[in-house]
């Protein structure tokens, strides 16, 4: 199925404190053109510079995700960008007076709300995913961390986390698609170790951190008063009222959910891999990430999409073949010179990959481009049609008494010319269930790789013939 980009309605006006400088932020997000991508505006300094949001522009990873461009800087980009993601949006463009996206209540939540209040806004062009071809594992041994992504049909995030800690333990959580985001996900609230805020503050971060915007893990139970009442003051919040009961979480403030960090921490994958770029089709597994490994991960996604851009799409066609030409010939009507398939390699409960070699002895080129021989586009779709057709027959007992009547096609683009000795390989990928002989597919076809030409498809199987 084709997708079209979409935008947001119109602008959102967000009010808040920076989590890490402290500072008191006001952020738009506004809608954006068409393959504009996400792109920050720091409207607070000279010519009011934009910075795209690119894996290639990290330049900090410390408790959140840093962008810079000709010295123009963003600060804990992660939550907003997985709002836009999570919900979608393939283009915006984030405005912000000051150096820090404001942290809100911790999550991706008030985002999500404020772009499903507006609405979306779909766009003239198409949606392009990056689909992941093979396996890419990654690791950093010294720190623990592993990433592995495999091929998938949706956005698929696996994490497990392990602070070795009384109080996390060992957590998983899972998103099977995209669309789960906004209710499984956007709401999980950053959080941090009591033990750890002493440091962070002498590093000066968590300026702007309170137990409103972050749950504070306890993992220790002999925590004094005094403690307590030191980090108040080394935090800057010495009238902040610190309660602790034991073991848990401080003030009491209790999950949202039991496994709400390693949720939280799915939230910050889907915010630092949405650098790289494109939407994703593949299953990311994470063992114990951060922003540190999120972006070393994001920068090997790229560059396999450049390895995969130049490569094209692989099909074997060196297998033997499921039908052959006397199998086609059995199921359809068609004849030579119309006969537009050679061979279907594959098919799948969903889908089907047929093959047709283009020859110069191809009739049609007697009198199509005399001297410049270039096989019609409409003869491309008639043949993506057949292969469409030869799915639909082998669904049903006896396919020869069918015949498949086309109905309507829609979306076709042709992206490069086929010439004499082209092989074409189309794959149709079923778009709904088979109900009363109604067929609707979507069909690409390839040469070395490259998309040729693309179109969506109705067509009807009736039984028409008898024995």
């Amino acid at each position: 199925m084709i997708e079209q980009q979409r935008t947001i309605k119109e602008r959102i006006v967000f009010e808040g404190i920076g989590l890490h400088t402290g500072q008191e932020v006001c952020l738009e997000i506004c809608p954006a053109p068409a393959n504009h991508g996400y792109k920050f505006q720091r409207t607070d300094l000279e010519n009011q510079p934009t910075i795209k949001a690119d894996v290639d522009l990290v330049i900090s990873t410390e408790r959140g995700t840093t962008l810079e461009y000709n010295g123009a800087r963003v600060y804990t980009t992660e939550h907003v960008l997985a709002a836009l993601y999570g919900c979608q949006v393939d283009n915006a463009l984030i405005k912000l007076n000051g150096p820090e996206v404001p942290i809100m209540d911790g999550s991706a939540l008030p985002f999500v709300k404020g772009i499903e209040k507006v609405g979306y806004e779909n766009q003239d062009a198409e949606r392009e995913y990056f689909e992941l071809n093979e396996n890419i594992p990654w690791e950093d041994t010294q720190k623990g961390i592993e990433f592995l992504a495999i091929p998938d049909s949706n956005y698929r995030i696996t994490v497990m986390v392990d602070y070795q800690s009384p109080v996390l333990g060992t957590q998983h959580a899972s998103m099977y698609n995209i669309s789960e985001f906004k209710d499984q996900i956007a709401h999980c609230r950053t959080f941090v170790f009591l033990r750890e805020l002493e440091i962070l503050a002498k590093n000066n971060l968590i300026k702007g951190g309170d137990l409103d915007n972050a749950i504070v893990l306890v993992d220790r139970a002999d925590i004094s008063q005094e403690e307590l009442d030191k980090l108040s003051k080394i935090l800057g919040k010495e009238k902040l009222n610190v309660n602790l009961d034991g073991i848990g979480v401080l003030n009491s403030s209790k999950l949202q959910c039991e496994n709400e960090p390693a949720r939280h921490k799915l939230l910050d994958i889907v915010g630092d891999l949405a650098l790289i770029g494109k939407p994703i089709k593949a299953h990311i597994l994470a063992a114990r990430p951060g922003h540190y490994g999120n972006v070393s991960f994001a920068k090997v996604l790229k560059e396999q999409i450049k390895k995969q851009d130049q490569s094209g799409r692989l099909f074997d066609l060196s297998k033997e073949p499921l039908y052959t030409t006397t199998d086609i010939e059995n199921m359809l009507p068609h004849r030579y010179p119309f006969l537009m398939v050679d061979k279907i390699m594959e098919i799948h409960p969903q889908s089907i990959i047929g093959v047709k070699n283009i020859t110069m002895n191809e009739p049609i080129f007697t009198g199509h481009f005399p001297g410049n021989p270039v096989f019609p586009g409409v003869l491309q779709i008639e043949a993506m049609a057949q292969v469409g057709g030869i799915y639909a027959l082998s669904q049903v007992e006896d396919p020869h008494l069918y015949s498949t009547y086309f109905m309507k096609i829609d979306n076709v683009r042709f992206k490069q010319k086929v010439v004499p000795g082209d092989t074409v390989v189309f794959e149709l990928v079923l778009n709904s269930p088979i109900r009363r002989g109604l067929v609707e597919m979507n069909g690409t076809a390839y040469v070395n790789g490259k998309v040729v030409s693309e179109a969506s498809m109705l067509a009807q199987i009736i039984k028409d013939k008898a024995e």
